[in-house]
């Protein structure tokens, strides 16, 4: 009468003991078919013109379609909120931007809990910062520290434009003046277009901008660089020194990085993230990122929560010390 039992416990046992078998085969046959890219931001800005060229790559070597997948809205949260959303196949993976991160500092209220709720697999790519300057409006000032003393002698504080409140060049100009004592006034526009328009036609004499949107300009001899936030100087602006060069203890950039749905298993993280290291490696690959004004960024998973976690901390702060809300 005890055989049925025998063979209930046996039928478990065997099952339990084939169930890592069977997770290790499925890894090893990943991927099998398509992998969707959310992407959180409208086509043709930075993050989706990096995430299509490194997608195109990574598709080119697993030899799956790679679709990328335009999902914009909420600095971000939505489109990754489908990703968190998903199975944790590997077959939906997004793009996760530090305005995603820091617009949960300034009040916006996300599904998901942005520190933990995703799988990082690792960074992609990096977009430089720059501090630039209307040389007529600021004909005297050719580097930091002449910023600085001309924004702590005028009669009233220097104005500076950035794209929208909350936004990164916003936290980097509190943050040099948190750093520096210096007195700047805040303008907001809608976007870094007329931002950066008004910047060139001296209505506002200072902004800091990524280097995407500064490039043409500063090329161009409309804007003068007075330094980049990396850690290093960029490829882009070569003879522009850094923060830290010029006494100022700050490094930012922006920043994307690849992310999976929450308990995306380790082999398939471990997939990805070698496919993310060869295609980074890549000269061709890494000269398209550069002329789309980014540079390539890989880098393990930890690293990237590093980030993640980083930004929280430090950006939080300032938030914090400023009194900044997304609705301001």
């Amino acid at each position: 009468m005890h055989a049925p039992r025998r063979l209930i416990v046996l039928t478990a046992a065997t099952l339990l003991g084939t169930a890592p078998l069977g997770a290790a085969l499925a890894a090893d046959a990943y991927p099998s078919k398509a992998i969707r890219l959310v992407v959180p931001y409208p086509p043709g800005g930075p993050t989706d013109t990096a995430a299509r060229i490194i997608g195109q790559a990574l598709s080119a070597r697993i030899k799956q379609t790679v679709i990328v997948d335009n999902k914009p809205g909420a600095s971000g949260a939505i489109g990754i909120e489908q990703v968190v959303r998903s199975a944790p196949d590997g077959y939906t993976v997004g793009v996760l931007a530090n305005p995603t991160v820091s617009s949960v500092l300034l009040g916006m209220k996300q599904s998901f809990d942005i520190k933990t709720g995703t799988t990082p697999i690792g960074m992609l790519y990096e977009i430089p910062v720059v501090v630039m300057v209307n040389e007529k409006a600021l004909p005297g000032v050719t580097n930091m520290k002449e910023l600085i003393a001309a924004a702590k002698a005028a009669p009233k504080p220097i104005s500076y434009a950035t794209p929208a409140v909350g936004s990164f060049s916003h936290l980097i100009t509190e943050s040099i003046q948190s750093t520096t004592g210096a007195p700047f006034d805040h303008i907001s526009y809608k976007g870094s277009s007329p931002a950066i328009a008004d910047v060139v036609a001296g209505h506002v004499p200072v902004m800091v901008s990524d280097m995407i949107a500064a490039l043409p300009q500063i090329k161009g001899g409309k804007l003068r660089a007075l330094a980049v936030a990396s850690p290093t100087r960029t490829v882009f602006t070569p003879d522009v020194p850094t923060l830290k060069e010029q006494g100022i203890d700050l490094v930012a950039f922006s920043w994307g990085g690849l992310v999976g749905p929450p308990n995306l298993p380790k082999p398939i993280v471990d997939r990805l993230n070698s496919e993310m290291k060869e295609v980074l490696a890549d000269e061709t690959i890494k000269n398209k990122l550069i002329a789309a004004g980014s540079t390539a960024a890989y880098s393990e998973p930890a690293r990237l929560q590093q980030q993640i976690d980083h930004d929280l901390t430090f950006w939080g702060k300032i938030i914090k010390e400023k009194g900044l809300t997304a609705q301001q």
